[in-house]
């Protein structure tokens, strides 16, 4: 595939990067910081902002999907993400790119209270509820916007890969509690999601209890 990844230097997106280029895709890298991504044959790096329509558009042109994994370093109050997503959504539709797979995460609508007593009790109140904030604008744009989306909703991220299999929840049970996933098994499945064709207009939840 041809893939267009916004925020292709965090820690979602360079993971991203090197297994799509693994797996034989073409990938343009959206970045906001020259030289932070190298250049390889299977990755053409676009120096820009993610609320730049006009630059949007110019690099999604004859792309066949676009992957959001953009993220913010502050605890205040923010609007990127929603930025972000009303120029993007705008971008693909005069470019004609359907597909898009944005990551979101534990907070967001209603896995707000499922990534077990410490991210609840505190991560969440002192330090990701005002990205989270935006993050259910985010998610309310791309569901009113016409495209092939879908939305992933990781658990609180750690450096180590879970034990057990992978829980993937698209309605979320009372009790359920999802406390880890590292950012290279969500590079994963995203990509996992773009090939197989899966959760379109779904907002699959994973993670591990």
């Amino acid at each position: 595939m041809r893939l267009f990844v916004l925020g292709a230097s965090g820690g979602v997106g360079s993971k991203l990067l090197a297994e799509a280029a693994a797996r034989g895709h073409q990938i343009t890298a959206q970045t906001r910081t020259v030289g932070k991504i190298t250049e390889t044959p299977s990755v053409k790096v676009v120096v820009g902002s993610p609320t730049d329509e006009a630059f949007l558009r110019r690099n999604l042109h004859e792309r066949d999907a676009a992957i959001l994994c953009i993220g913010v370093d502050s605890i205040g109050r923010t609007t990127l993400f929603s930025d972000t997503t009303r120029a993007l959504v705008a971008a693909m539709q005069a470019a004609k790119v359907k597909r898009l797979v944005a990551i979101t995460g534990i907070g967001s609508g209603d896995t707000r209270g499922h990534g077990g007593w410490f991210y609840n009790r505190v991560i969440f109140p002192l330090f990701t509820r005002n990205r989270y904030a935006d993050k259910d604008r985010q998610e309310a744009l791309i569901e009113r916007s016409g495209l092939d989306w879908t939305i992933i909703r990781p658990a609180p991220f750690t450096a180590h890969t879970g034990d057990g299999p992978l829980q993937i929840v698209t309605d979320i049970p009372p009790g359920l509690q999802l406390r880890s996933i590292s950012r290279a098994e969500v590079a994963t499945f995203i990509l996992d999601t773009l090939e197989n064709g899966q959760f379109s207009h779904q907002k699959p939840f994973i993670g591990y209890p």
